[in-house]
């Protein structure tokens, strides 16, 4: 029987998945992480960007916001403040945030207005990514 740990992603608006994984991969503040059972414990903020839960041949991918990371030997827990399944985004919608984005940072005035729209473009860029990151995956096993 092949060794797995229970994986569970919650945000602000419930549960967007729970379930046994063989690994896991997220966007720790330090840079990529990659959890198996039985890592060590640990607890880290997100970037926002993907997370990849893969169990056996299967992987689902979603986009978290922010939130925090905790790993335990057998249970590893997303607290999110927002997460979508990453199929569910929309490009079209978050090349245009990253327009708005960019206006603002033209258009500043405070530094507190800089920190705002520095804040939008980082998530916009960060859906862009992961978008693009999906499309890849889909080529390359001949899904799109």
């Amino acid at each position: 029987m092949a060794v797995s740990m229970q994986v569970d992603i919650v945000s602000a608006e419930g549960e967007i998945f729970s379930g046994k994984a063989d690994m896991l991969f997220a966007q720790a503040a330090n840079g990529e992480v990659g959890i198996l059972p039985f890592h060590t414990q640990f607890l880290s903020q997100l970037k926002p960007g993907e997370v990849r839960v893969k169990s056996g041949d299967e992987e689902d991918s979603f986009f978290i916001n922010s939130g925090v990371l905790e790993v335990q030997p057998h249970v590893v827990t997303i607290l999110a403040d927002s997460a979508i399944r990453s199929k569910d985004l929309d490009e079209a919608a978050a090349l245009e945030a990253k327009q708005r984005a960019q206006d603002a940072m033209d258009n500043a005035k405070t530094d507190l207005d800089i920190a705002r729209a520095e804040s939008d473009l980082i998530q916009a860029l960060a859906k862009i990514q992961t978008i693009q990151k999906l499309r890849d995956r889909l080529q390359k096993t001949g899904m799109a």
